[in-house]
């Protein structure tokens, strides 16, 4: 269950610290933000900003020198072993940029495979299935295998997969980073609707403005600490003018500038 203070996700003074010595390097520098449940959160940042150490933080590949993570109220930051893996594939879903599928699996396999692994019975999930192979546009597509697909059916599938156990948050990783600007527009606005009708709780790291215009709100990372937060007025702002928000503050990152607006 989500914890008291409706937070589905805490992430409390977060440090990474990579090396010693000469060669240190700190990744995260105290990061601290939360994610309310049914929020689609974009993190964006220049490269080397910390932006992907901190997702791989999130996603328990990497923990953090110091702070604390708290998913549902379970500091996951502090989990090993079985415990780790348990959770980590329950609660978590992936979407990474070069999709990740199995070559000798089946669309239809690829999606259900973390059903599988967690031993939950496919017809289990039928419903679920079949609501994501629609929304995503590969009901044509469950027999074949990913070598027959194309870059973008490639990654609504790998979304599907990502979605399929209904987990407590999704993580995407640059997921339009392979796309073509149409293919990428469209994995975005399933990934909205999706948000939007089962109120799923999804975070993404990106570096296009198009992409994260599709998000309820932004965090900006520059060095290691968040920088500016964009909170896009559903109801009175249009997509565009959020486009261009995002746009301007970007502008400003690249210029080293902390006055943005």
């Amino acid at each position: 269950m989500v914890n008291a203070s409706n937070k589905l996700l805490e992430v409390k003074e977060v440090h990474k610290v990579f090396g010693k010595g000469q060669s240190e390097t700190k990744a995260l520098k105290g990061v601290t933000f939360d994610v309310l449940p049914g929020e689609f959160l974009g993190i964006m940042g220049a490269s080397g900003s910390g932006k992907t150490t901190l997702l791989n933080v999130i996603a328990t590949m990497l923990k953090p020198t110091s702070g604390q993570i708290l998913l549902e109220g379970q500091n996951i930051s502090s989990f090993k072993g079985g415990q780790l893996a348990a959770y980590r594939g329950n609660h978590i879903g992936y979407l990474f940029q070069q999709f990740e599928l199995i070559d000798n699996l089946t669309v239809k396999e690829n999606i259900v495979l973390p059903l599988a692994i967690h031993g939950i019975h496919v017809s289990a999930q039928e419903q679920q299935l079949s609501e994501l192979v629609n929304r995503f546009d590969i009901e044509e597509l469950l027999n074949k295998f990913p070598s027959q697909l194309s870059g973008g059916q490639k990654q609504r599938v790998a979304a599907a997969r990502a979605l399929i156990s209904n987990p407590s948050i999704v993580l995407a990783d640059e997921p339009t980073g392979a796309l073509d600007t149409k293919n990428a527009k469209v994995l975005m606005e399933k990934l909205s609707e999706h948000n939007q009708l089962h109120r799923s709780t999804i975070l993404t790291v990106t570096h296009d403005a198009n992409a994260a215009s599709y998000c309820s709100r932004i965090l900006f990372i520059q060095d290691g600490v968040i920088f500016h937060e964009l909170r896009r007025n559903v109801l009175g702002e249009s997509q565009e003018a959020f486009y261009e928000r995002i746009v301007m503050v970007m502008a400003q990152l690249a210029g080293g500038s902390s006055n943005v607006l």
